[in-house]
């Protein structure tokens, strides 16, 4: 992919087919009111006082946000929406003529891009200026050079919480004392600056309970994958069912209430042995059962979906879903003991703050415990945080599971390094290795 932007910039990339109508559940639906009903609450912060604090989904900090009725702003999510509406290369490229590199993350590129062209968010309204910046380092280097950036823009409070790196796997009792500490001493106050509200810990315990249950629902859905065939894309779909819980609706009555709606659609689903919904309506018959690490394309993620239900592949299991909480491994809002600390455990569990042992571990796991027939890397070219050390781990996986994986190489947002034919055949011939070895009669039998 190295020379891809000189034979493609500013060609368009033809898709696999014209795009049909997509078909949408009803949680769809909700999650669609959800969200306009979001947007029309920060357009409204003129009028309404609210206030609003930029930050970021690993790690966020949802909950204590609700306890100061702050609302919070997403730059990633802000980028993958404009790249899902075709606008992230217009943005990428006004950032590019204001002197940012080609190889700084493409989510970055695309926030000051739309930052510089007037910040219309998805609804077609301006998103509102942030009274606070709330930077929680989770892994990402790159989030403290971002909002160094939208602090200059801003001019506003920047308040940072610093979170350990678990590279002996697991956080230490100092870890958790660490990152409380900071929340107590640091992050609270500011809040209480910036909006004038006393922190109130029962408030804040309420939050954490309800994103308990809803995070209870979401790991029910997600490991409904284990089932054949799997009711679920846990890749593709998986954005949808996590997109809630990973931004601005964790901890609210309106998260709980969507993920009951969804469990009850998946639940459906199974008593009916039917498989995934798609763009295209339900699929048909599973062939492959896949793990995926890595995030997806978003400027083409129709496209890019297509590729596998065409050939009958469900995703399984992915790691993308676990960036802002790792659930299924057993982590909630714990609201047994204090609230701060509850914080804390979630900032240090989250994917991006995982070695890369722990992520072999977990995909290794993943390939075994959802009877995965095979595993893709989807290397992402401007994220060297999910990037930087995928083919150690490929190889590694290989090892353990004695199943070879697949390797495609896109990109965030930018769609300059999206090749449909490139990663379509990548693909294809992927599935094409591991429907051979299945029919292949065993060795002794040669």
């Amino acid at each position: 992919m190295k020379h891809l932007k000189t034979v493609t910039e500013g060609m368009p990339v033809p898709a696999a087919r014209p795009p049909a109508p997509v078909h949408k559940d009803a949680s769809m639906e909700r999650q669609k009111e959800m969200l306009a009903g979001y947007f029309g609450e920060l357009g409204r912060t003129s009028e309404t006082g609210r206030k609003v604090a930029y930050s970021f989904v690993p790690g966020n900090l949802t909950e204590l946000m609700q306890a100061f009725d702050v609302l919070p702003v997403y730059p990633e999510i802000n980028a993958l929406q404009s790249a899902m509406r075709q606008k992230s290369g217009d943005y990428i490229r006004e950032a590019e003529r204001l002197g940012h590199s080609e190889d700084v993350c493409s989510y970055v590129k695309c926030d000051i891009g739309m930052l510089t062209k007037g910040n219309i968010g998805p609804t077609g309204d301006v998103l509102p200026r942030p009274d606070l910046l709330l930077l929680s380092y989770t892994g990402c280097f790159t989030f403290m050079k971002w909002f160094e950036l939208l602090q200059k823009e801003y001019g506003c409070p920047v308040v940072m919480l610093h979170v350990p790196y678990c590279s002996d796997g697991k956080p230490s009792e100092g870890m958790r004392k660490y990152v409380a500490h900071q929340l107590r001493k640091e992050v609270i106050p500011t809040f209480e600056r910036v909006t004038g509200v006393r922190f109130d810990p029962e408030r804040l315990r309420q939050c954490l309970q309800r994103a308990a249950r809803a995070e209870d629902d979401l790991v029910w859905v997600l490991e409904s994958a284990k089932n054949v065939p799997s009711p679920i894309d846990a890749y593709f779909g998986g954005v949808y069912y996590v997109g809630p819980i990973f931004t601005a609706f964790r901890g609210s009555e309106a998260c709980v209430d969507y993920y009951r709606l969804l469990r009850g659609e998946v639940q459906g689903r199974l008593d009916r042995k039917e498989g995934p919904i798609t763009p295209d309506g339900t699929l048909a018959k599973e062939r492959f059962r896949l793990v995926v690490e890595g995030p997806p394309n978003w400027t083409h993620f129709r496209d890019f979906w297509r590729i596998f239900h065409d050939e009958g592949a469900v995703i399984v299991a992915s790691t993308y879903t676990k960036v802002g909480g790792l659930y299924d491994r057993g982590f909630r809002h714990d609201t047994e003991e204090d609230p701060v600390l509850a914080l804390a455990d979630y900032c240090l569990g989250c994917y991006t703050n995982l070695s890369l042992p722990q992520r072999i571990d977990l995909i290794a796991d993943y390939v075994r415990d959802y009877h995965a027939d095979g595993y893709i890397f989807n290397s992402i070219k401007s994220c060297n945080s999910f990037s930087a050390g995928q083919l150690v781990m490929m190889r590694e996986l290989e090892k353990r599971t004695g199943i070879g994986g697949g390797f495609v190489e896109t990109d965030l947002v930018d769609p300059r390094y999206y090749s449909h034919a490139n990663v379509k055949n990548r693909i294809e011939s992927y599935l094409g290795v591991l429907g051979q070895k299945r029919s292949a009669p065993p060795m002794e039998a040669r």
